[in-house]
């Protein structure tokens, strides 16, 4: 695994070098275009421009490299070290964008005469209040978490589609920059040696090219997160000979062995996710369904990890919460509870992604095992069961989180489409479910949505087989594990089930259905 890693890290040598490329070419096209409509060059102007562009170039990858080692924190085992590590690595973030921006407006905005002190001193002050408050903005709206697309789409379309919303915070941010910097200089206006015109001229000149600093630094943010979130394809080398005799070994090597929460894993298990629900690489999935078994259970063990671990974390979290406090007063009362539960609810979602890929990952596997696994080793491993009992499982967890009750109901009016958003009891509700627009409540709707999709995805494939065993009785026999469940009870894992099978649901419409809470929730 180790010259995968290897390899999967010289994305960021070549993210760097896009940077080391870009930055003088930006520069110099700045000079020649912009910077000579606003400024007469003097004669020390090409010595100037060398010194220039060599603080801009390092400013630049001095942003970029802060941008990485923020978004990549080494983990820690204790609580505290890492709370401690996080504090420093923040004011460490700050001190670099604000010295960032610094070099950066000096080196950009400056005029003819960079060494005049008052001039200098200017510019100072504007490049350390933009740097701040991109540093501030960009901790406080937590933008250092990668989020993967739905589509993933050529680098360059990627890189152009997010130049709209660059152009919008680049505006954002060189305003309240400009505005705040010209109200800490506003006791020293009269002291400028300019007319009223040269005045203008030299702020509207600072403003412009104050936005384009801040336009490139917002797409240089987006060309990281662009960078950090592509897909990569763990497949050993081809001069070996694991492409023919075990193929998947890299992948879960890469799942198993790597850092928990690392990029890395992310990557792997997106690239586990495309090749279980893609037709492009069919031979890659039907390496999982060998003659042992022993690949297939790896894959469904790596995939029931994140979700057994949600399902616990939610148990937890919910243990906690005040769901018998009716009145307001007793509400108030256990208000330090109730953030604390509040607390450990939000943390149970924030693998809500990895949790997503891998309930996508063992339907769609499980579907697929129907007419791809010649050995039947899905169902003779007992893995079958334990993938409908843990995604079962999982969405009661979520469904309790969101305030929903799990008692039997009527199941008349229940449609493929709302068969799992379903609330079974019009009476009191968690205390979570008062927040419905927080962020807690969003993840929590897009997971149910998820795992009711994949839950759909199976009974769709093994439809005729489910409604067998549910008229001869032996439903639970089949597809649901007999040992305790994570988060309730086998009974009422089996008449959750038994919901799913009232109508069959298309293909289509959970495919739409699944796409569209994607795009919602991101």
């Amino acid at each position: 695994m180790v010259p995968l890693e290897n390899t999967f890290k010289n994305r960021w040598l070549w993210a760097l070098l896009s940077q080391f490329i870009s930055s003088p070419f930006l520069f110099f096209l700045h000079r020649d275009f912009i910077f000579t409509h606003f400024y007469k060059p003097s004669s020390s102007f090409p010595r100037l421009t060398v010194v220039l562009a060599f603080s801009f170039l390092l400013s630049n990858l001095t942003l970029f490299i802060s941008l990485i080692v923020l978004a990549f924190p080494e983990p820690f085992p204790s609580v505290y070290q890492r709370r401690f590590t996080k504090s420093i690595t923040f004011v460490v973030f700050l001190l670099l964008c604000a010295s960032s921006g610094i070099l950066f407006v000096v080196s950009f905005c400056c005029g003819p005469e960079p060494f005049d002190k008052p001039e200098f001193l200017r510019l100072a002050l504007r490049g350390f209040v933009f740097g701040t408050l991109f540093g501030v903005d960009y901790l406080h709206r937590k933008r250092w978490v990668l989020i993967f697309p739905v589509i993933q789409r050529p680098l360059v379309t990627s890189v152009i589609l997010g130049i709209p919303s660059s152009i919008r915070e680049a505006l954002k941010l060189s305003s309240s920059a400009y505005v705040i910097s010209t109200v800490l200089m506003l006791p020293d206006p009269f002291k400028i040696r300019s007319t009223m015109w040269q005045l203008l001229v030299q702020q509207i000149a600072i403003y412009l090219e104050t936005s384009v600093v801040s336009f490139y630094w917002e797409q240089t943010l987006h060309f990281f997160q662009v960078v950090s979130t592509r897909t990569f394809i763990f497949m050993p080398q081809q001069e070996s000979a694991a492409p023919g005799t075990n193929p998947s070994e890299p992948l879960l090597a890469a799942i198993e062995q790597s850092t928990p929460r690392s990029i890395f894993q992310y990557c792997a298990y997106l690239d586990l996710c495309m090749i279980s629900e893609s037709n492009v690489e069919t031979w890659r999935r039907a390496a999982f369904f060998e003659e042992t078994g022993q690949t297939y259970r790896r894959v469904i063990s790596v995939c029931l990890r994140p979700l057994e671990q949600l399902t616990s974390r939610l148990g937890e979290g919910l243990k906690g919460s005040p769901a018998e406090n009716s009145d307001l007063l007793s509400q108030r009362l256990s208000s330090p509870m109730v953030n604390h539960a509040d607390l450990r609810l939000h943390e149970a979602f924030y693998d809500f992604q990895l949790c997503s890929w891998s309930a996508r990952t063992v339907a769609s596997l499980m579907a697929c095992s129907r007419d791809e696994d010649r050995f039947g080793v899905a169902r003779f491993t007992g893995c079958n069961a334990a993938v409908v009992s843990t995604l079962l499982s999982c969405l009661l967890a979520v469904e309790a989180c969101l305030g929903k009750k799990t008692n039997p109901q009527s199941p008349h009016w229940l449609s493929p489409t709302n068969i799992w958003r379903a609330t079974v009891d019009s009476g009191k509700r968690d205390f979570v479910c008062k927040k419905t627009e927080s962020t807690l409540h969003e993840k929590a709707y897009g997971m149910a949505d998820v795992l009711g999709a994949s839950i759909c995805q199976i009974v769709s494939a093994f439809h005729d087989e489910m409604q067998k065993g549910a008229k001869a009785g032996i439903l639970a026999k089949d597809w649901i594990i007999k040992s305790k469940p994570l988060h309730s009870t086998r009974e009422i894992l089996v008449h959750k089930l038994s919901l799913f099978l009232i109508s069959k649901p298309t293909e289509d419409m959970m495919h739409e259905d699944l796409q569209l809470n994607e795009k919602k929730i991101w």
